[in-house]
């Protein structure tokens, strides 16, 4: 706050002048529209000042969610072992676990475990990392709403079309908000944090930044005090999420072609 403070002007003059930039040229609503878009004059200042928080940002911790499917048994496992990344040994530990609880037939594990992402082009890309997102989503949200509706998240159920099988993975545990402490020195995402810091600040200011959401995910495992809270889908939380949970937070991006331009969307 002391650097942001002493950033004020910078932060406000920037984004106002932006503003007006989008309303003059990009809805063309100024008079003689040009045909470049203008520059900002504040712009160097703001990108170098945002780059700074994002470094600053690195040795902070912010708080994250995480919708999946989960049973009862693999919650409790979370609270005692923390989270562990995804991979194809921990998938394969997981179908086990439902084979063994009866949950899940061993033909089915097997079928899940051989159409995973990780049998493809994705291994690289979704191997030791957990997924996350910076800001509360409502939980009927069609983004969020298949992470939630069947068991296995990305790495087992996402590229799933046989009917049958979905049918049986939408009867296992269920629907989950993981609320998450992360240390972005665990991710790669300070930078993207920087620019949440810096939109947030702006709002108190009196600008109208959008909120600069980000997907991120950790890299290490994060111990189990770093489990914030377990949102399922029988508690009072899990339909207030991104609306009215955390009491704090408003979505200042509903809304926001009005509030930029003071049309209706």
């Amino acid at each position: 706050m002391v650097v942001l403070d002493e950033h004020a002007n910078l932060i406000q003059n920037y984004m106002t002048t932006d503003h007006e930039i989008f309303l003059a040229y990009d809805c063309g609503k100024g008079p003689g529209r040009r045909l470049i878009r203008p520059d900002n004059p504040y712009a160097g200042g703001f990108y170098a000042l945002r780059d700074a928080i994002g470094e600053m940002m690195q040795e902070r911790t912010i708080r994250a969610y995480h919708y999946t499917r989960m049973t009862d048994s693999e919650i409790a496992i979370l609270h005692r072992d923390g989270v562990h990344l995804s991979t194809p040994t921990t998938l394969r530990a997981r179908l086990d676990a439902l084979v063994a609880a009866g949950n899940l037939s061993a033909e089915a594990s097997s079928i899940l475990y051989d159409a995973s992402p990780f049998h493809s082009e994705q291994l690289q890309s979704r191997s030791n990392k957990f997924w996350m997102v910076s800001h509360p989503i409502a939980t009927d949200d069609s983004g969020v709403i298949p992470l939630m509706s069947h068991w296995g998240g990305e790495v087992a159920s996402m590229r799933m079309r046989d009917r049958v099988r979905l049918a049986e993975l939408a009867k296992i545990g269920t629907a989950r908000v993981l609320e998450l402490a992360v240390p972005l020195s665990l991710t790669n995402h300070s930078h993207a944090a920087g620019k949440a810091v810096v939109a947030t600040y702006g709002r108190i200011r009196g600008c109208i930044p959008d909120k600069s959401a980000f997907d991120l995910y950790a890299q290490q495992r994060l111990q189990p005090d770093a489990i914030l809270a377990v949102h399922s889908e029988t508690d009072p939380s899990f339909t207030q999420i991104g609306r009215g949970y955390p009491t704090d937070f408003v979505d200042v991006d509903i809304g926001r072609w009005k509030e930029l331009t003071g049309e209706d969307d």
